[in-house]
């Protein structure tokens, strides 16, 4: 199986492993860090070990090529499908000047950008997950994109967002092709997920390179009480 195949699995298996709780048949990001959990396999002993890292009435995040198979105890939210999507040339050039790092100085802003415009599971320490780069008017962040899941060989370009005051700006563009640029310059693969039904998102990703993969399945899940 392609390590993109389960992408939780193969980030939190190895390179991100100190970010995960779990074991051999089962991981979970640590719970101020991420949502996104996975088994190795869809066996009975792989389910059984994640439902063991879940506590009553939390949520997790589901994903993979694989139709999901529910753990026992547990109810669905939210179910859906994305498409994955690969680097298939090199980062356009063209950058922003006003595009920077952000550093945990910048948590606390990287936070409620998230938690106001909603591109994924973002929690209190999700940005410790890889580097970040934002745009800042005047002292505003008005747009940040990031890194996530990191399979061996691949990194994902996450955490794409921009304020609603900014936008049409082109800045989740310069910020994309930014970290798309730094993931290369490591001998990386930049790869990404965006929900089949967001074309504008998939359009913009397609303009700076990207192909389908595949798709993937999602599903939110919450331990029943």
């Amino acid at each position: 199986m392609h390590a993109l195949d389960r992408p939780v699995w193969s980030s939190l298996s190895l390179r991100q492993v100190t970010l995960s709780e779990g074991n051999s048949l089962a991981r979970r990001y640590k719970t101020d860090v991420n949502l996104f959990a996975s088994t190795r396999d869809d066996t009975p002993p792989s389910l059984d070990a994640l439902t063991n890292l879940v506590e009553a009435g939390q949520d997790i995040y589901i994903a993979q090529v694989p139709q999901i198979v529910k753990p026992d105890g547990f109810d669905e939210l939210k179910a859906g499908s994305c498409v994955q999507m690969v680097a298939a040339q090199a980062a356009p050039r063209s950058i922003d000047p006003r595009v920077a790092a952000l550093h945990e100085k910048d948590a606390q802003d990287m936070l409620a950008l998230a938690t106001l415009t909603e591109p994924g599971p973002f929690l209190k320490r999700t940005h410790t997950m890889g580097n970040f780069l934002g745009i800042r008017i005047d002292g505003q962040l008005a747009a940040m994109a990031g890194e996530r899941m990191r399979p061996t060989g691949y990194t994902e370009v996450s955490g794409v967002c921009t304020h609603p005051r900014f936008r049409g700006l082109g800045l989740a563009r310069h910020l994309s092709a930014a970290i798309m640029r730094q993931i290369e310059q490591r001998g990386e693969r930049a790869f990404l997920h965006a929900w089949t039904t967001n074309h504008a998102a998939v359009a913009l990703y397609e303009s700076l390179g990207f192909v389908t993969r595949a798709e993937v399945n999602v599903v939110v899940l919450r331990r029943r009480e």
